[in-house]
């Protein structure tokens, strides 16, 4: 009577206090292992070494491995990752209004424009009503010529 290799692998975990996934049959030998029918059968096949135990296997430390690379790489969102053209719109329309809003502080320290006026031009910066600073440089020249004030014309 031959007994299933499973039921006696089942049979070895118990003895050996392991899961069945750790017992391990000797391929050579499987004529014996499908003879033993009692547990002490399994303890005999034990001692000579048909069967054993094999050894815990550790966690795979991939997961782990995955999320600090993850963090060490950082965003990788620099301009060299993106598509499309080399300077985005947003970064002109960014760059020109700074410039913008730099040139009519300056004008306004200078006396050129009173507050009502820089706000409104500040405004029409923001809308981007102006292409460039020489534009925004114009528009400021027809309105002082407007309002005649003490200093000339405006440069730089």
């Amino acid at each position: 009577m031959s007994v299933p290799i499973r039921t006696v692998r089942r049979l070895a975990a118990d003895i050996l206090k392991v899961g069945e996934s750790r017992v391990w049959i000797d391929p050579s030998n499987l004529d014996k292992v499908e003879t033993a029918i009692t547990r002490g059968d399994v303890r005999r096949l034990i001692k000579e070494g048909v069967i054993r135990k094999e050894p815990p296997s550790t966690p795979s430390r991939g997961r782990w491995r995955i999320k600090h690379e993850r963090r060490r790489k950082g965003r990788r969102r620099g301009s060299g990752r993106r598509k499309g053209p080399w300077i985005s719109e947003k970064e002109l329309w960014m760059a020109r209004v700074r410039a913008q809003r730099k040139f009519l502080k300056l004008v306004r320290e200078r006396g050129l424009i009173d507050a009502k006026t820089y706000r409104r031009l500040r405004a029409l910066v923001k809308g981007g009503a102006f292409k460039s600073v020489n534009q925004l440089k114009e528009r400021v020249e027809n309105l002082t010529a407007q309002k005649p004030r003490e200093g000339g014309g405006i440069s730089g």
